[in-house]
């Protein structure tokens, strides 16, 4: 649940980045902030990595499959949107 819930803060924060992208700068802007995104989400998501191992007791080697998830869906996607529209 806590997976998810992740992913769909990240999807949230992509939509917020695209947005004040747009606002900035039309479609140049959302293909900047897509590529805005994803090392400031690289960041978050080893953050939540960092949680897990520290705080909740997780080892790494069951924390990296998370974080590959985690990162990956939302990264995609940004890397998607910054291709299309630019």
């Amino acid at each position: 649940m806590h997976t998810i819930m992740i992913l769909t803060a990240g999807l949230i924060l992509l939509a917020l980045f695209i947005g004040v992208g747009h606002l900035r700068g039309g479609v140049a802007g959302r293909a900047q902030a897509a590529k805005w995104f994803i090392p400031v989400w690289f960041v978050l998501a080893l953050t939540n990595v960092g949680v897990g191992v520290v705080s909740a007791g997780y080892t790494v080697m069951q924390e990296a499959p998370v974080f590959l998830v985690t990162f990956a869906v939302p990264a995609a996607i940004a890397w998607w949107i910054g291709r299309r529209t630019a």
